[in-house]
């Protein structure tokens, strides 16, 4: 069973990841303006042209419908299948012991660096599907659920670079990603599957 940290090796932790991923996206900033025109967070030939406001209102509601949809998917799965359970008990050491502010630090800074690596560098360059690929094989853990995990955030790696080349605005994905993140680490948190009675399937 992983250990739990004590608060000192927590907030050490939390700050080596929030300064890794503020890192990674500065490095991500960097790359995208040396191999690509146009700016981070706008993609430089979206699917419909719209105007600056309209691509960006479009795409944070459709980032916001996501992330809804995805919070749902989650509170709904893992009471009810076992594989969503599996994947719940594997990633759930490393938020059960994180405080509010810590979730929403790290929910923030990795939204952040994500968004910007994979959608705003990878995706005008390679398009939505690569660049979904490569966004899962990043997301390993170890355990019974790493595939489920990889799979996971693959389909999610499309939607959120399929609302960025339809919009061109990285406004969307980075909502999303950054709603879901700190969402679903707070359920992390606090729910245990095996305190409450599930309904496997």
């Amino acid at each position: 069973m992983p250990r739990r940290w004590s608060g000192a090796t927590r907030s050490t932790a939390t700050l080596q990841a929030a300064g890794g991923y503020a890192v990674l996206s500065a490095f991500a900033v960097a790359l995208t303006l040396v191999f690509r025109d146009g700016l981070p967070w706008e993609h430089p030939s979206p699917w419909i042209a719209m105007s600056s406001l309209g691509a960006l209102a479009t795409s944070a509601l459709l980032g916001l419908v996501l992330a809804l949809l995805m919070v749902v998917a989650t509170r709904v799965s893992v009471p009810r299948f076992r594989w969503a359970r599996q994947l719940h008990e594997d990633l759930r050491p490393v938020a059960r012991d994180l405080s509010v502010g810590q979730i929403l630090l790290l929910a923030g800074l990795s939204s952040l660096g994500e968004e910007l690596l994979f959608r705003g560098l990878v995706t005008p360059l390679l398009g939505v599907l690569p660049s979904a690929v490569i966004f899962g094989m990043a997301h390993q853990i170890k355990g019974p659920s790493r595939w489920v995990w990889i799979g996971w955030a693959a389909l999610v790696g499309v939607a959120l670079g399929a609302i960025f080349a339809l919009t061109g605005s990285l406004v969307g994905p980075l909502l999303a990603h950054a709603v879901v993140n700190a969402v679903n680490l707070g359920y992390l948190r606090s729910h245990d599957p095996s305190q409450v009675e599930e309904h496997p399937a």
